[in-house]
C-alpha cells in the first residue's frame, strides 16, 4: 500500500517544505505557489486520477480492454490522459496491488514490469501509442 503512495506522499512532503523555507524567508506568495505545484504533482502521480481499478482474475473474466498499470508511472498517466472519457470503457489493474497482475505483464513483456500494458482478446501491447488504443475504443 505505502509503495503505491510513496511518490505522491515524498511529492507533498517536499512542498511542504520548500513552502516552509519560503515563507520564513519572507516570500508567502511564492511558498503558496510552490506549494500547489507540489501538490498536484502529489495529485497526479497518486493513484486517484486512475478510473477505479480490479483486481487481474476480474478483469481477465471480463470481455473489455484490460489496462496494466502503476502509480507514479508517466507513461500510465500520458494513456489515462490521452483516453480522455475513454477511459472507462477499459479495466484498470494496479500491479502494485495485484501480484497476479505483476505476473501477468511479466509474459507479455519478457520478463520485465513494463506498464503501460493494455491486453485486447488475449493478445498483449506493451507501452502502446495511446492514440492506437482510444481507436480501437471507438471501433469497438
Amino acid at each position: 500500500m505505502m509503495r503505491r503512495w510513496g511518490l505522491a506522499l515524498l511529492s507533498a512532503a517536499c512542498g511542504v517544505l520548500v513552502a516552509a523555507l519560503k515563507f520564513s524567508q519572507g516570500a508567502p506568495g511564492g511558498a503558496a505557489v510552490l506549494l500547489a505545484v507540489f501538490l498536484v504533482l502529489g495529485v497526479v502521480t497518486s493513484p486517484l486520477v486512475f478510473p477505479r481499478g480490479v483486481r487481474a482474475a476480474e478483469a481477465v473474466a471480463g470481455n473489455r480492454p484490460i489496462v496494466y498499470w502503476r502509480p507514479g508511472c508517466p507513461y500510465c498517466l500520458r494513456l489515462r490522459a490521452r483516453l480522455g472519457s475513454e477511459a472507462g470503457r477499459v479495466q484498470w489493474v494496479d500491479i502494485w496491488k495485484d501480484p497476479e497482475a505483476a505476473a501477468i505483464v511479466r509474459g507479455f513483456a519478457d520478463g520485465n514490469e513494463t506498464v503501460p500494458t493494455v491486453v485486447i482478446g488475449g493478445e498483449g501491447f506493451v507501452n502502446p501509442d495511446p492514440q492506437w488504443l482510444k481507436d480501437k475504443l471507438q471501433t469497438a
